[in-house]
C-alpha cells in the first residue's frame, strides 16, 4: 500500500498570545519552555507543531478543551496568523502568502466546516449551499446545479427549498457540509463538526461522513475531542497538550505503543478491537475464500462478517486485490483480550 504524498505540511508553527510575542520567541531561540511563556505573561496556544497531512488522508487532532487543537486549524487556514513557522500546501508557503491570495486559496481550495454550522437563516437549503460559489461570481445556473448535486449528495434531496429553522440539527450539519463541498476543495476542515448533535445523530452524521470521503477522497483535517470518534474515522492521529502534539500516528499506534503515560491515560479505556485492524492480525496470502473485508476494517467490525459455514475472511487491499486471510480464531483472541 503507497504512502500518499503530503499535501500540507506544518514546520515548526507556533501561535503566542501576548503583547510582544513575537519578539519573545526570538529571544528565547525560537523554542521557549511552557513555564516561560507563563511567567512571561504570555499564551503558548500553539508549539512547536510539525506535521505532515497526506493526499487523500482524514487526518485527526484531538486533545481535552484548551489543549490548542482549533487554534492550530485556524492557523493552518490562518484565519489566525501564527506567530512563526512554516504551513506548506500544495508546495507554497502560506505564511508568504498576501491576504489577497490567501483569500483565493480559501475560496477555491479549502472547505470548512465549523461546529455551530454557520448557516443564512434567510436563505433556502440550495441558496445556502450555492452562497460560496455566489462569492466567486459563477451564475446563478452552474451554482444552483451544483448545489442540488451536494444537496443529493448528503441525502437531502427534496428539502432544497426548507429554510434552516425547517431542518433537525442533523439536517443543518448536512447542509453544512454540502456547502463546503460545493467549491471542490482540495482540502477540507472540520472543527468539532458532529459535538453539538445528540448521540445517535452524531452516529448517523460519521457514518455518513465515512461514506461521503469513500466517494470523495478528500484531504481532511478533522478536531475533535472524541476518541472513540477519532479512530472511527482517522487514518491518523494527532494528540495534543497545551498547545503541542505529543504523539502522531495511526490509531493501532497510539493505543498499542503509547509516547508517554499522558497518551496512555488518553486511550487506555479503548477496547483493542476498535483500532486494530484487519492488515495487523491477518495472516498474508493470496489466494484466500470467503467472504471480504477491507484490510482497513476494525477487528470489533470484521467480528459481524463471518458468515455461516466461513472460518475466515479473505482480507483486500484499496484495489480489491486480496492481501490476506483473517481467521476467526484470531479475532476472537482479540475480543477475549480486550
Amino acid at each position: 500500500m503507497a504512502v500518499q504524498e503530503e499535501k500540507l505540511i506544518c514546520r515548526n508553527v507556533w501561535k503566542i498570545f501576548g503583547s510582544g510575542a513575537r519578539e519573545f520567541l526570538v529571544a528565547s531561540g525560537g523554542s521557549p519552555e511552557l513555564d516561560a511563556l507563563g511567567k512571561s505573561g504570555l499564551v503558548g496556544a500553539v508549539r512547536g507543531v510539525n506535521l505532515g497531512v497526506r493526499a487523500g488522508e482524514i487526518f485527526v487532532i484531538m486533545g481535552l478543551s484548551g489543549s490548542g487543537k482549533s487554534t492550530l486549524v485556524r492557523c493552518l487556514s490562518r484565519l489566525i496568523e501564527p506567530t512563526s513557522g512554516e504551513i506548506i500546501f500544495n508546495g507554497e508557503n502560506l505564511l508568504a502568502a498576501s491576504d489577497a491570495r490567501m483569500i483565493e486559496i480559501r475560496r477555491h481550495q479549502m472547505g470548512m466546516v465549523f461546529q455551530n454550522f454557520a448557516l443564512l437563516p434567510h436563505l433556502t437549503v440550495l441558496a445556502n449551499v450555492a452562497f460560496p460559489l455566489e462569492v466567486q461570481g459563477v451564475d446563478r445556473a452552474a451554482r444552483e446545479a451544483r448545489a442540488q448535486k451536494m444537496i443529493e449528495l448528503v441525502g437531502l434531496a427534496g428539502r432544497e427549498r426548507f429554510f434552516p429553522r425547517e431542518l433537525s440539527g442533523g439536517q443543518q450539519q448536512r447542509v453544512g457540509i454540502a456547502r463546503s463541498l460545493a467549491v471542490e476543495p482540495e482540502l477540507w476542515f472540520l472543527d468539532e463538526p458532529f459535538s453539538a448533535l445528540d448521540p445517535l445523530i452524531r452516529r448517523e452524521m460519521q457514518d455518513e461522513f465515512i461514506r461521503l470521503q469513500s466517494v470523495l477522497k478528500k484531504t481532511i483535517v478533522f478536531i475533535t475531542h472524541d476518541f472513540d470518534e477519532a479512530i472511527r474515522l482517522a487514518d491518523r492521529i494527532a494528540i495534543m497538550k497545551d498547545g503541542a502534539i505529543v504523539q502522531a500516528g495511526t490509531p493501532e499506534e497510539l493505543v498499542m505503543q503509547p509516547a508517554d503515560a499522558y497518551v496512555a491515560a488518553f486511550t487506555r479505556n479503548v477496547a483493542k478491537a476498535k483500532v486494530l485492524r484487519a492488515a495487523s492480525v491477518m495472516k498474508s496470502t493470496s489466494t484466500a475464500a470467503g467472504p471480504t473485508v477491507s484490510h482497513r476494517t476494525t477487528i470489533a467490525d470484521a467480528a459481524t462478517q463471518f458468515a455461516p459455514g466461513f472460518d475466515v475472511l479473505a482480507v483486500e487491499d484499496e484495489t480489491g486485490k486480496t492481501i490476506g486471510a483473517l481467521h476467526r480464531a484470531d479475532v476472537v483472541d482479540v475480543l477475549m483480550r480486550g
